[in-house]
């Protein structure tokens, strides 16, 4: 690995993060997270609710600073948000007074360009996300995977070091979902930033990721790391493919069930045979907690 590699890395270094409890001991939400994403790699962050996935994310984003432990992005330590740090959510987050263009032009409010560089770069990334011909469009005249390529599309316009995606098709259905996928690792391939996905889809974990984080819950930890020596465009079809998507699953199986349940999951109607990692119920005293 070369040290150009090694300055442009996220490390992740014994990362800890507690959160205050009102008369109660601090509720620890990851527990020693040590993990290195390579330059232009593509890593997907798998577990289920409540394993600390979408906290790790907002720790590497800076959104949340109270940690123990240190995150490195190029040489330097994570202290706060940056441009160098783009992030896309499940829900676009769009303003709604606003047309898809200057959705993707509020995000080049800080960057040092020109007027005319930034209107360059806003319609080359509308371009991007395969949107020509509704730069003008509003958010409500936009189904949702038209809002969420928007919502990349001003993650990218930044041209950051780092694409972080927090459930991003989350909420849309299996055949936009699906779309949206192969669009994502098309712009991948064309940009080569390095991207974070956090998902508790394994399909969709295994599909765009060149290797799968698999998390274990309360305190969120790292169980394993897999990689994904599949060529692409991969098949979900394909025997490799649903060999390695049942070992992930293996890693969640526990003695309640949770295997035959997932196994039930993937054999639903879904048109891209998503497969969930099983939830089990939190204790009703957690109920409360969105992390």
């Amino acid at each position: 690995m070369t040290a150009s590699t090694l300055s442009d890395s996220i490390d992740i270094l014994h990362v800890s993060k507690r959160y205050a409890q009102q008369g109660g001991a601090p509720l620890a939400v990851l527990d020693d997270i040590s993990l290195r994403v390579r330059a232009g790699e593509f890593v997907s962050v798998l577990g289920s609710s409540g394993c600390g996935k979408s906290t790790l994310l907002r720790l590497i984003a800076g959104l949340d600073t109270d940690y123990s432990g240190d995150i490195v992005v190029a040489g330097d330590k994570v202290r706060d948000t940056s441009l160098e740090r783009g992030i896309v959510f499940q829900d676009h987050r769009l303003f709604p007074w606003l047309t898809a263009s200057q959705n993707i032009l509020a995000a080049l409010r800080n960057a040092p360009l020109s007027a005319r560089e930034k209107r360059e770069a806003v319609a080359e990334h509308i371009a991007l996300v395969g949107l020509k011909g509704f730069e003008n469009a509003y958010p409500h005249q936009l189904s949702g995977g038209m809002a969420q390529r928007v919502a990349i599309a001003r993650g990218l316009v930044n041209r950051p070091r780092v694409l972080l995606l927090d459930e991003p098709f989350g909420a849309l259905d299996a055949l936009t979902r699906g779309r949206l996928q192969n669009e994502l690792q098309r712009i991948w391939e064309h940009e080569r930033i390095t991207m974070i996905l956090v998902t508790h889809d394994v399909d969709e974990a295994l599909y765009l990721g060149e290797r799968v984080v698999t998390m274990a819950p309360r305190p969120g930890r790292i169980k394993r790391i897999v990689d994904v020596a599949l060529p692409r465009p991969r098949e979900r079809n394909d025997p490799r493919f649903i060999r390695l998507r049942d070992e992930v699953l293996a890693d969640f199986a526990d003695q309640d069930g949770t295997r035959r349940e997932a196994r039930e999951d993937r054999d639903d109607d879904r048109p891209n045979g998503g497969t969930r990692v099983p939830v089990a119920s939190p204790p009703i005293t957690e109920w409360r907690l969105a992390w």
